[in-house]
């Protein structure tokens, strides 16, 4: 553990990265938690008014487009389903519409015996893991699930779950038993979201070779009012990761051509699946991202105080001990994930790439055991403290210095269970 150094001491200690003002932090925090931004929900106007001013500061920061794109807004869409009609049989069984659920990337599905991966799920299993996690995989699935979870299934009919257009299917089926021959028919009226992350970098002089830098700019929108207030605002919830990616990429691009080329991310989607995050993954070849640097939520103190953060995933390779090395001697520290049960590694964008073999993290400070303003209307600027966010961006940026300059290279993920 590393003994805390006075605050005036720390900001000695990193001034050369003065670059990073406080004011120009609260700047970009204010404007992105806004009211007018409506809580930034993916595929929202406002989400997309969230997009081009980060576009814009991606501009004025000087920021180049990454290869083959128009501009900044890297632009894709996802589909909600709704079923129209849906009929089955399994066994001899009748299966009607009320024990039948589809999550579809298609409009018709027609499967007998075949066409889809089958699951059994008996009494007593999580079905809602099961789904979400075939939900995440290509393909098409069906989920043969014990007539005991009715009650779930019903409240899955409310849930907008979404798929990548001919990502593949999943159907879920009451049962009383793991059938050997089946039959489902589905129609269903697939609704587009069009959606944006934002994208630009700095050319480093070895072209192949990546270092990222994310935040994802989503929030949960609007909801039931409370003391009269019904905007989620989600200035922690990522306003703060999503200045930090700006403030860095003005600091980057200031300075003189790095040796590798560094990405500047904002993901949308992440409070409705990663979506952004994954998009983005597939554009790239993994082997060429040498490190991501995710950051989530670092408005608040984390709790060791201030002048902290910890890392996600740090047992899994050596980056948290390689920024760590790097920040000796300024005050500041990093640790790792203190709250292992809640599997932060996998819940944030950094997941897609972290699951491909790339050393990518997610840097927080957010309490995840007691922070009470996490997805509640209350989460807004005034809560923050500005001071603190602005070290913790400094911080990052001296941190990531030596892997920049291409003197460091982290170890790649390998266990990922």
């Amino acid at each position: 553990m590393y003994k805390l150094l006075p605050f005036v001491l720390i900001c000695s200690t990193l001034t050369l990265h003065a670059q990073v003002e406080k004011a120009n932090v609260g700047r970009l925090l204010n404007t992105l938690a806004a009211d007018s931004m409506m809580g930034r929900k993916a595929g929202s106007p406002q989400a997309d008014k969230a997009s081009a001013f980060i576009a814009a500061e991606f501009r004025k920061a000087g920021l180049s487009i990454f290869t083959g794109a128009p501009d900044y807004l890297q632009t894709f869409s996802i589909n909600r389903s709704e079923t129209i009609s849906a009929e089955g049989s399994y066994d001899s069984i009748t299966v009607d519409n009320g024990e039948m659920l589809a999550f579809a990337s298609q409009e018709d599905i027609n499967w007998d015996n075949s066409g889809a991966e089958k699951t059994f799920l008996p009494k007593g299993q999580n079905l809602a893991q099961k789904v979400f996690a075939l939900s995440e995989e290509k393909g098409n699935h069906i989920i043969f699930a014990d007539t005991s979870f009715r009650r779930q299934l019903n409240r899955f009919r409310s849930f907008p779950l979404q798929r990548f257009p001919g990502s593949g299917n999943l159907v879920v089926v009451l049962s009383l038993k793991d059938p050997s021959q089946y039959h489902v028919s589905v129609k269903s009226r697939l609704i587009a979201t069009p959606l944006r992350n934002v994208v630009g970098i700095v050319p480093g002089k070895r072209s192949d070779e990546y270092v990222i830098f994310s935040g994802h700019y989503d929030h949960l929108g609007t909801g039931k009012p409370v003391e009269g207030d019904s905007i989620f605002n989600g200035a922690n919830d990522d306003a703060s990761g999503t200045t930090a990616v700006i403030a860095l990429a003005k600091f980057f691009a200031k300075k003189k051509q790095p040796e590798r080329t560094l990405l500047f991310v904002a993901f949308t989607a992440e409070e409705s699946g990663g979506f952004g995050a994954t998009y983005f993954s597939e554009q790239l070849k993994p082997e060429k991202v040498v490190t991501m640097f995710n950051i989530e939520m670092i408005g608040t103190e984390s709790k060791w105080g201030k002048n902290s953060a910890y890392i996600t995933g740090y047992e899994r390779t050596d980056f948290g001990a390689m920024l760590q090395k790097n920040l000796k001697g300024t005050g500041f520290s990093f640790y790792p994930d203190p709250y292992p049960t809640q599997n932060l590694f996998f819940r944030s964008d950094n997941a897609t790439l972290a699951k491909l073999g790339v050393p990518a993290h997610t840097i927080s400070t957010s309490k995840m055991d007691s922070e009470k303003f996490y997805h509640t209307v209350n989460d807004e600027v005034e809560t923050l403290d500005l001071d603190n966010m602005t070290m913790i961006i400094k911080a990052i940026a001296a941190s990531s210095k030596g892997i920049v300059d291409g003197k460091q290279t982290p170890s790649r993920v390998k266990d990922l269970k």
